[in-house]
């Protein structure tokens, strides 16, 4: 039995991440969901969030936007639109986006497209919290 699993993080410009990791844990649109070695076959989709992945001793997070997730003999694939590690972040930016989201939704003009509004928020939220949790976690 394996106690290690194979992981890629794969974009539409790139592969972002290729690893081994003993466990991870995903932002599934049902909720967060752990993946350790040996897990049940699955695919599930995934929602903004971070990814936070264990190496050795270290946990390591990736902020990561709509996709999914498949878990097939210890061989985990996720495929998302966009994944961004913290240090690659524009604190400024994701902060400026994050304020635009909370506004157009506070103020909701028509033809206000909610759901992309609530999306753009959710991802600004997830690169600001990848970005927290990398300061904590040194």
């Amino acid at each position: 039995m394996a106690n290690v699993l194979n992981f890629e993080v794969i974009t539409p410009e790139r592969i972002m991440l290729k690893g081994k990791t003993t466990s991870l844990i995903v932002p599934a649109t049902e909720g967060f969901l752990g993946v350790w070695p040996n897990h049940a076959p699955l695919i599930t989709g995934l929602q903004p969030g971070i990814v936070k992945y264990r190496q050795g001793e270290t946990f390591f997070v990736l902020a990561i936007s709509n996709g999914f997730m498949e878990v097939a003999d210890n061989v985990i694939t996720i495929l998302v639109n966009t994944a961004e590690r913290p240090e690659d972040i524009d604190v400024a930016r994701a902060q400026a986006a994050k304020e635009r989201a909370e506004k157009r939704l506070y103020k909701q003009p028509p033809g206000l497209d909610v759901h992309r509004a609530e999306f753009a928020l959710h991802r600004a939220l997830a690169r600001l919290k990848a970005v927290h949790y990398k300061c904590i976690s040194k």
